[in-house]
């Protein structure tokens, strides 16, 4: 669907474990999907309104919303 970029980078421990009580609780998500949801809100939130962005965040959220 999309090229795929990786990245490596560290998390607050309270964030790591509030990612694995949600994950838990939501098996049809994985760790990739909500980072890449949250990213792409917050850019959509912070001004990076691109077509791009834009349709990355609609497709992972709406991918979860049925």
């Amino acid at each position: 669907m999309y090229p795929i970029v990786s990245i490596l980078t560290e998390l607050p421990e309270a964030l790591h474990i509030s990612l694995a009580h949600y994950l838990e609780q939501h098996p049809d998500w994985d760790q990739d999907q909500v980072l890449t949801a949250a990213l792409s809100l917050f850019l959509l939130q912070n001004g990076e309104c691109d077509r791009q962005t834009t349709s990355v965040c609609l497709d992972t959220l709406l991918k979860h919303s049925a």
